[in-house]
């Protein structure tokens, strides 16, 4: 099947090791947030009353939040047993809310730092390459924390998304092909991929798929024109080359990027990344203290870029060469 990766899709999808980040309650993150939805969905059956400060993150009313929190109450009691982790808390918050606007499902879950996550699908590594011993394209692995996957547009998750123009230049695409018209089905492949999708060829099948670029959450790399940049990037596309890969995105960034944990395998790629001295713990966005840990624990190795007496940060660098 080449590179499978299990995607977890709701804008974009459970940890295998501690998070002890902590939410929009103070809740410790190692139950990703469930403690603290449990608390709530208690608090209103006493109460009738949403939590304070769920209007930042929502664009219903107070009166349709009240309505949400008694469909999942009603449906946490009757779950046997009741959701435990972050990804079946989310699973039946997202089941229960399908008829509601996505914003409003995507903010309840932001609330509770609840991955977006939903069904599970397919997703491909960028245009494998024969010649390389782990089997992935390295433009799909920019540099060492960031990665471009693909979602198969046939998936219900993606299929409502996909722009009519495309699902055309698609079907264009395929009968120009079989009438050997190659630069028409080229300029039409090139439409597709301005829209940010291509048709990719798995398993001798042109599969139609949405391009999306994952973010490791809570890790910083060195940038790929920095000192050991090439080895973080070399280091990813490693841990990631033809492996089973599974994604749990918290969120967004300014660039369009999902942000995630991701993990390999069984092995939590941020972990690896950290321990071998390939990346930076990203403090200003992701407070984990565990990341912190296995930084520190790679510094007092001196392996990777901690070599280096005082290597450049990457967000120091990015800032010294903004206009670059």
């Amino acid at each position: 099947m080449g590179n499978a990766l299990t995607f977890l899709y709701g804008k974009c999808c459970k940890p295998t090791t501690t998070d002890d980040s902590l939410g929009p309650h103070g809740i410790s993150a190692a139950t990703v947030g469930v403690s603290a939805l449990a608390h709530d969905l208690f608090n209103f059956e006493i109460t009738s009353q949403v939590p304070e400060g769920l209007g930042r993150y929502v664009q219903s009313s107070r009166k349709a939040q009240a309505n949400w929190y008694r469909k999942i109450h009603e449906a946490w009691k009757q779950a046997k047993p009741p959701p435990q982790t972050a990804e079946e808390a989310s699973r039946l918050v997202i089941e229960i809310l399908k008829r509601n606007q996505k914003a409003d499902v995507e903010g309840l879950l932001s609330f509770y730092g609840l991955p977006w996550s939903h069904t599970l699908v397919e997703v491909y590594v960028e245009a494998p390459v024969s010649s390389l011993p782990e089997g992935v394209d390295p433009k799909a692995v920019a540099d060492g924390d960031t990665i471009t996957v693909y979602v198969r547009a046939s998936e219900p998750v993606v299929s409502s998304y996909v722009p009519r123009e495309v699902n055309l230049a698609a079907v264009q695409r395929a009968k120009a092909r079989e009438k050997r018209n190659y630069p028409k089905a080229d300029e039409l492949h090139q439409k597709i991929i301005d829209s940010g999708y291509r048709v990719l060829n798995i398993d001798n099948e042109e599969v139609l798929a949405r391009k999306f670029r994952i973010r490791l959450r809570g890790i910083d790399a060195p940038e790929s024109q920095m000192p050991f940049g090439k080895e973080a990037q070399q280091g990813l596309l490693k841990i990631v080359g033809r492996k089973s890969l599974k994604v749990l995105v918290y969120g967004e960034d300014q660039y369009g990027r999902c942000v995630a944990d991701l993990y390999c395998n069984g092995i939590f790629v941020q972990e690896a990344m950290l321990k071998k001295g390939l990346a930076w713990h990203y403090v200003a966005y992701d407070k984990r203290p565990v990341l912190a840990k296995w930084e520190k624990e790679a510094r007092q190795k001196r392996i990777g870029l901690w070599a280096s007496s005082n290597p450049e940060k990457p967000w120091d660098w990015r800032k010294n060469n903004r206009r670059e």
